[in-house]
């Protein structure tokens, strides 16, 4: 082949994969333009609107993690769904210690059978992996001390900065892979980036909502970056390891309810854990785990 020619397949290759990326992104910010207004209105207004999106989404993510585990049942996947759906909404209806038990029980027991049946293993795992984040969402935002959105919404702030800061700087800075058999894209430039850009975010919240200052909310923010990475590398290699691309098709450039969550699902599950120790300070925190559902 003359080297011209060959010189011109290369230039229009990466021209091609250019535009590829270009596609991607503008896509990835039409889908956040829909899906973002929508997060923080229920957020702002709590109680039972937020629950439901909290509920629907962690119905969504748990039909797919059974999807991408391969559970032919229908009708289990169908019943998982329904009682992590129900768990969540009665953690704002009813009697948190009920809906607690509603989700603990049909995991513990799906776990149980499951050392016979690999497809109860496998839901079971998923009841977990998704009611421990949404289970926390719903706590935290029902605490008033001092406003249940606050905490929630820095949540959101830090793994929104922390995906946002990574895609871009693994992209621009390149260097070595932070995990490559799990997820050839990922960099340590854009891990680093990522969790730099998460705690300026967190403190920048912290200040701005007046709760505990700017050094809390960056001691915050930091752990809850890295939860948020290991969450998305948690379902990477889920997936990997089922030859599984995407977790679902439903948000256009993103993939599945599970592709777009993960990170929010690990930080979340981290953050409920710093709010029950006590080391959440005034950012997050949880409402007393007896009687009726909580405060919107």
């Amino acid at each position: 082949m003359p080297p011209g020619n060959a010189a011109t397949e290369a230039s229009l290759a990466a021209d091609g994969a250019r535009a590829a990326v270009v596609t991607e992104l503008q896509t990835r910010v039409a889908s956040a333009a829909v899906l973002a207004p929508v997060a923080l209105a229920t957020l702002v207004v709590g109680g039972l609107p937020f629950a439901v999106l909290v509920a629907v989404v962690a119905a969504i993510g748990l039909w797919e993690w059974t999807g991408i585990g391969g559970v032919p049942e229908r009708s289990l996947r169908w019943a998982a769904v329904v009682i992590v759906a129900a768990g969540v909404l009665a953690l704002q209806l009813a009697d948190r210690r009920w809906a607690a038990g509603l989700l603990i029980m049909p995991a513990l027991l799906a776990l149980l059978a499951g050392l016979k049946w690999r497809s109860l293993r496998w839901t079971g795992f998923g009841l977990v992996y998704v009611a421990v984040p949404a289970t926390g969402f719903v706590l935290l935002r029902q605490s008033e001390a001092p406003a249940g959105w606050i905490a929630v919404l820095f949540i959101l702030v830090v793994v929104w900065a922390t995906d946002i800061a990574a895609y871009f700087a693994g992209r621009g800075l390149g260097g070595p892979k932070l995990w490559p058999r799990v997820s050839p894209k990922k960099t340590w430039s854009g891990a680093l980036g990522g969790t730099a850009a998460a705690v300026v975010a967190g403190g920048l919240v912290a200040v701005l909502a007046g709760v505990g200052g700017f050094w809390l909310g960056v001691a915050l923010a930091a752990p809850l970056s890295i939860a948020a990475q290991a969450g998305d590398l948690f379902e990477s290699a889920v997936k990997r390891s089922f030859g599984v691309k995407d977790s679902g098709s439903i948000i256009p450039g993103h993939g599945g309810v599970l592709d777009r969550v993960d990170g929010l699902f690990g930080a979340a599950a981290f953050a409920w854990l710093l709010a029950g120790l006590g080391l959440g300070g005034g950012i997050l925190a949880l409402p007393i785990l007896i009687g009726a559902g909580g405060a919107s």
